[in-house]
């Protein structure tokens, strides 16, 4: 049974930094294209970041530069560094994965696919910036 479990929420100040885990468990994750997502009450689910299983790596345009999502194949954890937070990422994040693709060519640079294109989910944790 495919198990993701979110930890390292939490409250900070804005400019200030937190890194997400996702520790995954029923599967080898090397597999999986896997990503995070964020979802404030009220609004659709968005995708942040993804990576895929050869390392290739794709951004929200709202989190470039300040976000950096990484993967542990022999952790079975997947990863993200949030820097330079501000008030408008607060959120609760997922992290999620799928057997398919979740990194996407758009032509002129990678993107995140949508939240439709994955398949295994966590529970969810909480990140409140305050500014």
């Amino acid at each position: 049974q495919v198990q993701l479990v979110e930890s390292g929420g939490g409250s900070v100040q804005a400019g200030e930094s937190l890194r997400l885990s996702c520790a995954a468990s029923g599967y080898s994750s090397s597999n999986y294209c896997m990503g995070w997502f964020r979802q404030v009450q009220g609004k659709e689910r968005e995708g942040v970041a993804s990576i895929n299983n050869v390392g290739i790596a794709a951004y929200a345009d709202s989190v470039k530069g300040r976000f950096s999502i990484s993967r542990d194949n022999v952790k079975n954890t997947l990863y993200l560094q949030m820097n330079s937070l501000k008030s408008e990422d607060t959120a609760m994040y997922y992290c999620a994965a799928t057997r398919n693709t979740c990194v996407r060519w758009g032509g002129s640079d990678w993107y995140v696919s949508p939240q439709r294109d994955m398949d295994y989910w966590g529970k969810g944790i909480l990140v409140t910036i305050s500014s």
